[in-house]
């Protein structure tokens, strides 16, 4: 899979929640994906997950019920066999993706929400939300404000805001601090991964009233 040079990282912490398996399962996925696009933050997870794999070598371990390994092989015995996977055909998103939408970008079932974007929310736990983003190249992103924490991936095109520019690969954190404008480069259109756990905040009236519908 292609991928480009990469400017925009996953922070320590959140690559060690992730590690830990205490993220909500939409920010889980974003993660998932930038890892897969990028060596950099895959190696600090390899690490994270070596050492925990360490500590729990290290921990106490817990006796074991009478019987429990017999009821554990005999569950191995009866599981239903797994039908063989299907070739991915080759796509630009990420695979973790795929797995979401069914394959890549001519499986996504798109949602018109206005001024040319699409979305397409994916189903993932009540905890968070996570979408895809289809930004017409050129066109900007009602300006917003966060309720809570979003994370946002560029699956394809650029796009820029007040703090930088982002492009394939590059993971951008929105906080209750961070007011922007996202706006797709002139040339390609701008597909990204986000994930939300609280409603964004519109500055416009008409995105306001359209939030409700749209969900986000």
């Amino acid at each position: 899979m292609k991928t480009t040079d990469i400017s925009h990282h996953l922070t320590d912490a959140v690559l060690m929640a992730y590690s830990a398996g205490t993220l909500p399962e939409a920010f889980s996925l974003v993660v998932a994906c930038h890892v897969s696009l990028c060596p950099q933050c895959r190696g600090t997870l390899e690490g994270l997950d070596a050492m925990g794999g360490a500590v729990l070598e290290q921990a106490s371990t817990a006796p074991l019920s009478e019987g429990a390994l017999a009821a554990t092989l005999a569950k191995i015995t009866n599981a239903p066999q797994e039908t063989p996977a299907k070739p991915r055909a080759k796509s630009s998103f990420p695979v973790p993706l795929q797995d979401y939408v069914g394959g890549g970008l001519e499986s996504v079932k798109w949602r018109r929400v206005g001024g040319g974007v699409k979305q397409a929310i994916l189903p993932t736990d009540k905890t968070a939300s996570a979408r895809l983003l289809f930004i017409p190249a050129g066109t900007a992103v009602p300006d917003h404000s966060h309720n809570g924490l979003e994370m946002t991936l560029v699956l394809e095109g650029a796009f820029s805001d007040e703090i930088d520019r982002f492009a394939r690969g590059d993971v951008e954190f929105g906080d209750e601090e961070l007011t922007h404008t996202p706006i797709a480069e002139v040339g390609a259109d701008c597909i990204c991964l986000a994930a939300t756990d609280a409603p964004l905040k519109f500055k416009g009236i008409i995105p306001r009233l359209l939030q409700p519908i749209i969900g986000i």
